[in-house]
């Protein structure tokens, strides 16, 4: 019988290693990120990540007092990718929105770019997706009219398809995808909640290895098949949350 779930965030990311590129879902502080897989590689301690995100976050600061609350709802609990920055395990960080900066507002990403610790890729965000899709399809690199005369194309191959100039831009292969979905059986089958599917279901599969961290977890046989996003030949392991209300 095929069950691929275990009993913790803990043994879920036991195999991530030193210097993996690790794909890590979710879209800013919208429902949708693995908040307590980012925290097991966060107790782990394993360095020298790159991590690939839309939005990598700032981690967990402190707001000056006399700055005025920015008006964004979280999830309950919620935990980013900046959580890993802030404490010294990235190396590189391959993202769209890098964030936004600002007076008196501690931003590791930033603070660590300046300093000259942290490398940044920048990728317009829809060939970001384009990359970690064409990794999942078995792509190795494909050409985009998105770049070309850009800062962003710099140093990139150019050709001309029908008049247009492309970039050619590779695929993005993590070692590790970790996602989140709202349902999963044993076998791994991933049903997503509203748009929380943004970059999980882009990632999974994308990766040597797919963690899935999910809300629910069903009887194989009671998701419909016509509602399956990512189908479980895709994901390899599966950690249901303990409280499937809380960032829901």
């Amino acid at each position: 019988m095929i069950n691929k779930v275990v009993d913790s965030y803990d043994e879920a990311v036991a195999g991530i290693f030193d210097g993996a590129l690790l794909l890590i879902g979710g879209f800013g502080p919208a429902n949708g990120t693995p908040s307590n897989l980012i925290r097991a590689v966060y107790k782990k301690g394993v360095k020298n990540l790159t991590i690939c995100m839309n939005t990598p976050g700032n981690g967990r600061q402190e707001m000056p007092p006399n700055m005025p609350r920015p008006k964004i709802k979280t999830p309950p609990n919620y935990d980013n990718g900046g959580l890993l920055i802030q404490n010294h395990q990235v190396k590189k960080v391959i993202t769209a929105f890098p964030g936004t900066p600002m007076p008196g507002f501690p931003s590791p990403l930033h603070e660590q770019r300046l300093a000259g610790t942290l490398e940044l890729e920048m990728n317009p965000q829809g060939t970001m997706a384009e990359r970690l899709r064409a990794s999942r399809a078995g792509i190795p690199a494909f050409y985009t009219p998105t770049g070309p005369g850009t800062l962003l194309g710099k140093g990139k191959e150019v050709r001309e398809f029908n008049g247009v100039p492309c970039c050619l831009e590779t695929a993005i292969k993590g070692d590790f995808s970790l996602i989140r979905a709202h349902k999963a059986d044993r076998r791994g089958n991933l049903v997503y909640q509203g748009s929380s599917r943004n970059f999980n279901g882009t990632m999974a599969g994308a990766s040597k290895v797919t963690i899935a961290e999910v809300d629910y977890l069903v009887e194989v046989g009671d998701i419909d098949p016509e509602c399956v996003a990512t189908p479980g030949v895709f994901v390899d392991i599966v950690v249901v949350r303990k409280n499937p209300a809380e960032g829901i």
